[in-house]
């Protein structure tokens, strides 16, 4: 396991094979089409809830098996509660205003939606450029800083074993698809 922890190119082609998987996942569940999307932003279809509560459920459970084994690493990036509402909020202008989350445009893209290609991966290309061109400037004005929670998962402070946690919350995300299912959204 450690060669794959100091090899980046198998890395990069791990991240390359997993995405793909995940955007055929995406298209296959439905969520890289507009009306979905649209749907689940009116509260009229939650298909989009579930397919992410299930990655979520499957993540959580996979990083409490394997991290504690010491199988994989956890890279934390730094930021603050004041970056994630700033940027929540960005993400959700652009997501209530084209219909597209950045993996969910990515399978639009696959699927030859060209809103997807035009508005998302345009977009996308240009808002990294914008972030990337003012990153320097914006950190020294203090518009993008770092708190105390920088760094540092909730596996890393979690003393035992993490399933005594992850279990019960999984179940709890499992129960409410469930009653999202019944209640036919």
């Amino acid at each position: 396991m450690t060669k794959l922890h100091e090899n980046k190119n198998i890395q990069m082609f791990l991240g390359l094979v997993m995405g793909i998987v995940f955007g055929f996942l995406l298209h296959k569940g439905g969520v890289s089409k507009y009306d979905i999307i649209l749907a689940q932003l009116r509260l009229t279809d939650f298909t989009v809830l579930k397919i992410m509560l299930s990655a979520v459920i499957v993540t959580m459970l996979g990083i409490s098996y394997l991290y504690p084994k010491g199988s994989i690493k956890l890279q934390v990036k730094p930021g603050s509660i004041k970056n994630s509402v700033i940027g929540g909020l960005i993400f959700g202008v652009g997501f209530a205003t084209l219909g597209y989350c950045p993996g969910t445009i990515a399978a639009a893209v696959g699927n030859g939606y060209l809103d997807g290609l035009i508005g998302g991966m345009i977009g996308i290309i240009i808002g990294s450029g914008i972030y990337a061109a003012f990153y320097s400037n914006w950190k020294k004005k203090k518009l993008i800083t770092e708190d105390r929670y920088s760094g540092k998962s909730l596996f890393d402070s979690i003393q035992g074993n993490p399933f005594r946690y992850t279990l019960p919350f999984s179940a709890i995300l499992v129960l409410i698809m469930i009653v999202v299912e019944i209640a036919g959204l």
